[in-house]
């Protein structure tokens, strides 16, 4: 789940959920975005687990959510949960060619929904320009463990690509076109869950994800701002 981008008081409820009906009477489960800590029976020795990959994939905790409640509901038993689980966490993710295609639809539609003097000659130029930027992001990060590089290189991408549209067509306005493209990238569902944390009391989860996201926006802006500084409109 926090693989899937959950937030951690719905982690730890899950956990617990599982646990209790499985007949463990005083579980105690502590979750981070980084790893989970459980130990049971109220004894002395519990168990971590490290969380290395996390994305936002939001049918995968509705999925393991579902479960639980089934597990609860008598519905399954431990081991089809287990099992069921399993088959959760390596199903396939939807194809690339799929998600360039989302990105191209939000980030035309997103343009227009945030700009009021657009012309739709920049419609196609945000579409295009979101499509590439986001399978860039999606490549880049195959091929690198540092976080926030491939945001980075993504926004570079796209003011390229903007300033090259420009070039051909001086119609297409560049901040018109970088608005619409850069929202496919934008951590909002991270900066929502860091404010749920927060809400919930999960203070270490809420300022780690804040900051992840804060972090997220200032290599998407920071990639822009390098071309166009250096490249130039």
């Amino acid at each position: 789940m926090i693989e899937g981008g959950s937030e951690m008081y719905r982690v730890e409820d899950t956990m617990l959920r599982i646990a209790r009906n499985a007949g463990i009477e005083d579980p105690r489960v502590f979750a981070t975005p980084t790893c989970v800590f459980m130990s049971l029976d109220g004894g002395d020795l519990s168990q971590m687990k490290q969380i290395r990959d996390r994305n936002i994939n939001l049918e995968l905790v509705d999925r393991v959510n579902n479960l639980s409640r089934k597990f609860a509901a008598k519905k399954i038993n431990l081991q089809e949960l287990r099992q069921q689980i399993i088959q959760v966490a390596n199903a396939p993710s939807f194809p690339m060619w799929m998600q360039v295609v989302g990105a191209a639809v939000l980030s035309a539609t997103l343009m227009v929904l945030f700009l009021d003097d657009y012309d739709w000659i920049d419609f196609p130029g945000a579409a295009l320009v979101g499509a590439v930027g986001f399978w860039a992001y999606c490549e880049f990060k195959k091929y690198t463990k540092i976080r926030f590089l491939s945001e980075l290189v993504a926004a570079m991408v796209m003011g390229l690509l903007a300033i090259g549209l420009n070039y051909l067509d001086h119609e297409m306005i560049i901040d018109h076109i970088l608005i619409g493209a850069l929202m496919t990238l934008v951590p909002g569902l991270a900066l929502t869950n860091a404010l749920r944390d927060l809400f919930m009391g999960d203070l270490l989860s809420g300022i780690v994800r804040m900051f992840e996201a804060a972090l997220s926006a200032l290599a998407l802006g920071g990639g822009v701002g390098l071309v166009l500084k250096f490249v130039g409109a």
